[in-house]
């Protein structure tokens, strides 16, 4: 058995190489970059006008106060979308213009509509008033502003979202580079899964599978199922590794059968392969007897979570997702820090992953309650649960108000900081 730091030093050195593919912008949603972004032109594009208001030159207005106006004469009008217009540079003049329409090379300040007086009325203007002196630059969204030509937009290893989407295509970018998806082939195991919904009192429901084929849009891989094993097909399970390894899946994940009893074929099973990183048992609950296989000389991994389904779920959470984010190039993911509501104690040497629930206080504080029932079997304090805290080992007790290492059980914490 090793520590759970040994088994993510393992996992570090044991990545498995994913491909590249360029995409359509509008598909990219919970894709990952693979090279850096950068920007391919200015934004704004243009000087353009941030109110709808009038355009003048602002020198035109350097000697006016209270006592002296001006009549601006008004010559056009420009909205979002028209060429600009081509403006002789006449003292006393003016154009309307909208929100986002670009500024006439002759102006370079906006006054707003609300400010505007019309002459000789606002039905049939034919100038506007002004009678004080207008700074410069007024209401005016600057060319690259923004973004400049070759200025960096997102960088390698972004998680795409929505905000993303709408700045790439904004700025023009039609494709994005990313990583391919790791593809996943996944196993129950045992005598004792079934399918059914109605089953007999020594029968389980194979819930794993579909708890983990649910994670697979937040968790970025595809996912196959591969059926159920039962006790005596360890030779199938070989086959499919064999197989595995000439095809596009890059992970076999199991639950079940991985532990020591009399069918846990799991790791006698994955031995058999030649092996460049092996670990099998870590010092955690729940979840002790997982197993990590990396082949040797290929670029296809295997993981043997256990077949409670707390344990499942938990180790896929602190293993199996960790690793497929490195393998996207995605920045190792760090916890948040909330205050412990209540005393809990476990083994010394021991990783704990324990079921919580995270609130607030009345001031902003984050704070969190570990649950009762953390036995890997119960179903309910995971349903009631919205956060894993992990208590590291080298430490027995934990006391009220400690500062205590906190993740979101089913999405990255970078999606909620």
């Amino acid at each position: 058995m090793i520590s759970y730091n040994k088994s993510k030093s393992i996992l570090k050195k044991s990545k498995i190489k994913l491909g590249e593919e360029f995409i359509n912008t509008n598909q990219c949603l919970n894709r990952v970059i693979s090279k850096n972004i950068f920007v391919n032109s200015y934004y704004p594009s243009g000087n353009n006008a941030a109110f709808d208001g009038y355009a003048i030159k602002s020198s035109d207005t350097n000697k006016l106060n209270k006592r002296i106006n001006k009549k601006f004469r008004i010559i056009g009008s420009m909205a979002a979308g028209n060429k600009p217009l081509k403006i002789k540079n006449k003292k006393f003049q003016t154009v309307e213009i909208m929100t986002g329409a670009l500024i006439p090379k002759s102006f370079d300040t906006i006054i707003p509509i609300e400010q505007i007086n019309f002459y000789p009325n606002k039905k049939n203007a034919k100038y506007i008033l002004i009678n004080k002196k207008i700074p410069k630059f007024e209401h005016v969204r600057f060319k690259g502003s923004d973004y400049k030509k070759g200025d960096l937009l997102l960088s390698q290893g972004t998680i795409l979202q929505s905000s993303h989407i709408l700045a790439l295509n904004t700025l023009g970018i039609k494709k994005v580079k990313v990583k391919k998806k790791p593809n996943i082939l996944f196993f129950s195991t045992g005598n004792e899964i079934t399918n059914k919904s109605k089953i007999l009192d020594w029968q389980v429901r194979n819930s794993n599978c579909d708890y983990i084929n649910s994670l697979n849009e937040n968790f970025l891989f595809n996912f196959k199922n591969g059926g159920i094993l039962r006790d005596n097909q360890s030779n199938l399970f070989k086959s499919h590794i064999s197989k595995m390894l000439k095809s596009k899946i890059d992970l076999i994940i199991t639950s079940g059968a991985v532990s020591a009893g009399k069918y846990d074929f799991v790791p006698s099973v994955v031995k058999n392969f030649q092996l460049s990183n092996y670990f099998k048992s870590v010092a955690i609950r729940p979840g002790k007897p997982i197993l990590f296989a990396k082949i040797r000389g290929k670029p296809k991994a295997i993981f043997g979570l256990p077949g409670n389904p707390i344990s499942s779920a938990a180790c896929f959470r602190f293993f199996v997702y960790p690793y497929i984010r490195s393998l996207l190039g995605i920045r190792e993911e760090i916890s948040f820090k909330a205050i412990l509501r209540n005393e809990f104690s476990k083994k010394k040497d021991f990783t704990r992953f324990v079921k919580s629930k995270l609130s607030t206080t009345n001031d902003g504080k984050l704070e969190v309650k570990i649950l009762k029932g953390q036995e890997s079997f119960r179903i309910k304090s995971f349903i009631q649960s919205n956060i894993w805290v992990m208590l590291p080992s080298g430490k027995e007790k934990f006391k009220k108000g400690e500062i205590v290492d906190c993740f979101f059980s089913n999405q990255s914490n970078k999606f909620f900081l």
